[in-house]
């Protein structure tokens, strides 16, 4: 029972790697690259477009795990809430996202708002669907700080804390990820459901 990440992105996969013990591999180890159409208008719709897709290539056998996540502001309407990825347009870069949003703030007239992250999991297997979610709140500021993580956490600071998670150590941004907290649920899921196939 192979476990199979509907996710070309390096960042995901080195958070997902991370945070279990259970092997996972990209998608892109075991089929050729597909084209996702992500029309979904939840986090938790999107994240399971993408793992029914790959595991309809797939089939018995591979046990799909896929996330939608993002941001969002609620002062700014809830932006950018599923549109994170693709803010500033359809192949904008992580800093082209990451400015757009600092440049609302700034035109918003704010310098600190709070913010929450989602990540929404979805599995995919041949003993059904499951969808499972996390959180992160805290503020987001109007400058970026620090290099480490990826996307927004350079202008995201946790709850009760006051360095961005782009200045935090990754063992402390991995205690409250909100990536962390939907996989500490989609786990017992999934170990369940690698039972059944053993």
């Amino acid at each position: 029972m192979q476990l199979v990440l509907a996710s070309g992105n390096k960042g995901k996969l080195r958070e997902f790697q991370a945070m279990s013990e259970i092997p996972i591999v990209p998608f892109g180890e075991v089929i050729e690259p597909l084209e996702i159409v992500e029309d979904g208008e939840t986090f938790a719709a999107n994240a399971l477009i993408k793992a029914r897709a790959i595991y309809e290539r797939l089939g018995s056998g591979h046990i799909v795990i896929a996330d939608d996540s993002g941001i969002s502001v609620p002062v700014l309407g809830g932006e950018p809430g599923i549109y994170s990825a693709r803010y500033a347009g359809a192949d904008a870069t992580d800093k082209e996202n990451l400015y757009k949003l600092i440049d609302g703030l700034k035109d918003a007239g704010l310098e600190r708002t709070p913010a929450y992250y989602t990540a929404a999991i979805a599995i995919a297997s041949e003993w059904g669907e499951y969808v499972v979610h996390g959180w992160m709140h805290g503020d987001v500021i109007a400058e970026a700080r620090g290099d480490k993580g990826f996307g927004y956490d350079p202008m995201f600071i946790p709850e009760g804390y006051e360095r961005t998670l782009g200045e935090l150590e990754e063992s402390v941004k991995k205690r409250l990820s909100h990536r962390s907290k939907a996989l500490a649920l989609a786990v017992p899921i999934i170990e369940v459901l690698k039972g059944r196939g053993l």
